[in-house]
């Protein structure tokens, strides 16, 4: 176990095997379809098979791996149909939230958004993928939290754990990673003249634009 490992080892050894695997699937060194070697991976993270079960049922549970008999467990995959329609619930849900959020928003939560903002600028500028997908979906959470809506922020949050596997393959592109920064940009205007409409407006376009690009690269492959 590398010193990195070692201090950012949460307090059990399924906790940490979850922790570790959500960090292969998030950054692409496990990308969709890909099989997950469960003898190596125990031997890697150096824990025995049973957390590494458990954290997989629990991904499974999640939709971020499948099982097949006789085969073992898989990095799910997405068609283009599944993608399409995450996005579309997405979108619906996310508006709601958005437009309940600008009539509670505080100058307190501004600055938090804002403070998440600049991770994600500072990820984006040194191209770390896995850092820029944290503080991405933490400005973006943060956003739907001020809905005062737990409920509606678990179900937006379900639907960004089914295409976590992605997130590596739109960040990876450096003009990607520029367009999310000026479009968080975008809605933090928008959201700081409380200007509903146009906060929805611009992330509706954030979205498409993360659809249409993933798109291009599932149908590539």
């Amino acid at each position: 176990m590398t010193s990195e490992e070692a201090r950012r080892r949460p307090p059990t050894a399924q906790q940490f095997v979850l922790a570790e695997l959500r960090r292969a699937i998030t950054t692409g060194r496990l990308r969709p379809g890909a099989p997950i070697r469960q003898d190596a991976l125990a031997e890697e993270l150096q824990v025995s098979r049973v957390p590494l079960r458990e954290a997989l049922k629990t991904l499974q549970g999640e939709g971020l791996v499948s099982y097949q008999a006789h085969r073992g467990y898989f990095v799910e995959t997405l068609s283009l149909a599944d993608l399409r329609e995450v996005y579309r619930i997405r979108e619906l849900l996310e508006e709601e939230a958005v437009r309940k959020a600008v009539a509670r928003l505080t100058d307190a939560d501004l600055d938090r958004l804002e403070e998440t903002q600049r991770d994600v600028e500072d990820a984006a500028a040194r191209g770390d993928v896995l850092a820029m997908a944290t503080a991405n979906r933490l400005f973006h959470m943060t956003l739907f939290e001020c809905a005062g809506m737990p409920r509606l922020t678990r179900l937006i949050r379900t639907l960004w754990d089914s295409t976590d596997a992605y997130r590596s393959m739109y960040y990876g592109e450096g003009g990607n990673r520029e367009r999310v920064v000026k479009e968080h940009r975008a809605t933090l205007e928008a959201l700081r003249r409380r200007a509903a409409d146009e906060a929805v407006a611009t992330l509706d376009a954030h979205r498409a634009h993360a659809v249409a690009e993933l798109e291009s690269l599932l149908a590539g492959d």
